[in-house]
């Protein structure tokens, strides 16, 4: 008895465990497809390596004598 009990709850929670992993396959699928997500993200990791660029061209070194 227990050990039927205990199995129908370890699978339930697989099934809970799947279904979550089916919801966030298909939110990213989602998002991914409607174009937008990775060219913002793109954007903003080029903007990112303009900045670095713009601050290593405009910072001085100074070593000490």
């Amino acid at each position: 008895m227990k050990v039927m009990r205990y199995l129908e709850q370890k699978g339930q929670g697989i099934v809970e465990y799947a279904l979550i992993l089916a919801f966030v396959v298909a939110i990213a699928a989602g998002l991914t497809n409607a174009g937008g997500i990775k060219d913002k993200v793109s954007a903003i990791f080029t903007q990112v390596g303009n900045t670095l660029d713009t601050a290593k061209n405009n910072s001085t070194t100074t070593t000490n004598p």
